[in-house]
């Protein structure tokens, strides 16, 4: 796996993870509501699979929040 990809997916997996925990949310419940599968978010989660602009784009919908919102390395500097 190239660097940039596996930084990507890093970043990624930590801002819906900061996301669905600054809202209270299970994993269940973000699955639910992006119509995508437990086992799905949770590898996305860990940084174990590198999902498509289609997976983010419904997560980010179910966050109520931007894609650039989930990819932006910064995120984690927000205020909680």
């Amino acid at each position: 796996m190239k660097e940039e990809e596996y930084n990507l997916r890093e970043i990624l997996s930590l801002n819906i993870r900061i996301e669905r925990r600054r809202k209270r949310m299970t994993q269940e419940a973000l699955a639910e509501l992006a119509d995508i599968s437990v086992k799905h978010v949770t590898k996305i989660e860990n940084a174990q699979v590198t999902p498509s602009i289609y997976f983010v784009q419904r997560i980010a919908k179910a966050l109520d929040v931007t894609i650039d919102e989930l990819v932006t390395e910064y995120k984690k500097q927000k205020n909680s």
